[in-house]
């Protein structure tokens, strides 16, 4: 008799239930990594774009490397050396940040494994780093303690590459790389593309046993249905062999309920209650490394967990290591800046779970993938709201802490907690700011909870309060 718990259809995938752990954990990282950071122009969609007559970087390409037929992609992989790469100072990074989970792009669009793939020698360990990226960062990853994240964007990969005479796409030889050439961007991938694809991502299960398998687009197309199924049942039903509980990221509405939905550069305006995750980047052009970046700020970042966070959801946060494996300057800074919040300011996001109220303030958030383009800034009346639960019987939070987004200045008044909110004046055992010793002065009355603020900011980008409760 099987010991499988799920099958390959909706109604079994449904029965999973998403980690404790993933929900406590709040914040990770993964890379944007591979050949395509070695042109370092435009996106990680270079591949797609250099031959792509209609769009700028087809004539780029062609004059600063050569027509497309004389080099093509591929041709950037012996270019593409990792050789300055170190994995434990990458982890080290991370940790510092703040992340409890991280890892890499096992595979992007363009065809090109970060890992010993069985199913392709156009891989990082037969060709350019002639090293094994997964892998070597999954081991330094978990010797700091963070939970391992594979990501696959193969889905995309039969329709990323164009087909021209004069293209080296053409050639046979380099199937394994650019797939077979199609003609009508409409027409179903191939079986054999879809029995690769499967075959792909179940050796990656295996080699690298997931905390977290995260999808991007490609696969929601109707005839990779019956695969994506048996994707998913295979790899909950691994997990189980393992004794381990993991998460599947998606992000096209096809598993609500079986996995943790996925937003790409956008957030939600307000509370979701089945958990969440936004997946964004360091950069505002491209998710890899590309020359001319801009950057997004240290407060931008912070807030933008904070505010995701606040809605019960998490962050996956990417950028672009260079083609040698040093991580540009301006991210380690930020990186770092966010962390350096974290450290005084974890308690109110680590751990912690919505309130009834994910805010207050004039500042109004839109929805959805992509929409972090229309974002305004918060500003000091903009307040976030989260939770530590309790453990008494009267399910009262053990505290509640009110984020401000900016710094309120003498007093902060947060509307939210008036008398009458719900939360009873008694209730309220002292209130604190994380960061600074002693608790503050407050009272409560219709209009809010006014708090006096100390003199001296604890930290920048958002300032905590924490409420705390008696039973």
């Amino acid at each position: 008799m099987s010991t499988e718990k799920y099958a390959s259809d909706l109604e079994s995938l449904r029965n999973y239930t998403t980690p404790e752990w993933y929900k406590d954990a709040k914040f990770g990282i993964y890379t944007h990594w591979g050949p395509y950071a070695v042109p370092a122009h435009t996106n990680e969609w270079y591949p797609n774009l250099m031959y792509d007559r209609d769009n700028a970087a087809f004539q780029h390409h062609s004059d600063t490397w050569g027509r497309q037929k004389e080099f093509g992609y591929k041709d950037f992989i012996p270019m593409f050396t990792a050789e300055n790469w170190d994995p434990e100072y990458w982890a080290d990074l991370f940790k510092r940040a703040g992340a409890r989970f991280a890892g890499p792009v096992a595979e992007h669009h363009d065809g090109f494994p970060m890992y010993d793939c069985s199913f392709t020698d156009w891989n990082s360990v037969k060709m350019g780093p002639q090293r094994d990226v997964t892998a070597e960062q999954k081991k330094a990853f978990e010797a700091v303690g963070m939970k391992f994240v594979v990501t696959s964007h193969r889905a995309h990969n039969a329709r990323h590459f164009r087909f021209e005479d004069d293209f080296d796409t053409m050639d046979p030889s380099s199937k394994g790389i650019y797939w077979k050439p199609w003609k009508n961007a409409d027409d179903p991938v191939d079986e054999e593309f879809m029995i690769d694809w499967l075959g792909r991502t179940k050796e990656l299960i295996d080699k690298f046993v997931p905390d977290i398998l995260w999808f991007d687009f490609g696969w929601h197309r109707k005839e990779f249905t019956p695969y994506r199924l048996e994707l998913v049942a295979y790899y909950y039903n691994q997990a189980q062999a393992w004794g381990k509980e993991v998460v599947m990221n998606y992000k096209d509405h096809l598993f609500d309920g079986a996995g943790v939905y996925n937003i790409e550069r956008g957030k939600l305006a307000g509370i979701r209650e089945e958990y969440w995750q936004t997946d964004t980047a360091v950069g505002k052009i491209a998710w890899g490394y590309i020359e001319n970046e801009e950057f997004k700020s240290a407060t931008r970042l912070v807030h933008d967990l904070v505010d995701i966070v606040s809605k019960n959801g998490n962050v996956l946060l990417s950028f672009g290591p260079r083609p040698d494996g040093v991580i540009p300057e301006e991210v380690e800074g930020l990186l770092l800046a966010q962390g350096t919040w974290l450290e005084v300011n974890g308690e109110a996001i680590y751990g912690t779970r919505h309130w009834e109220k994910f805010g207050e303030g004039p500042t109004a958030v839109d929805g959805g993938h992509f929409s972090e383009k229309t974002d305004k800034p918060f500003t000091n009346k903009d307040y976030r709201f989260t939770v530590r639960p309790g453990s008494g019987k009267s399910n009262q939070p053990e505290a509640l802490y009110a984020i401000a987004m900016g710094w309120p200045g003498i007093t902060a008044n947060v509307k939210s907690l008036a008398t009458g909110c719900g939360i009873k004046t008694e209730k309220i055992q002292r209130v604190s700011m994380l960061g600074i010793d002693g608790d503050l002065e407050w009272k409560q009355d219709h209009e809010g909870l006014h708090v006096t603020l100390p003199s001296k900011r604890p930290c920048e980008h958002a300032y905590a309060l924490k409420l705390w409760f008696r039973d």
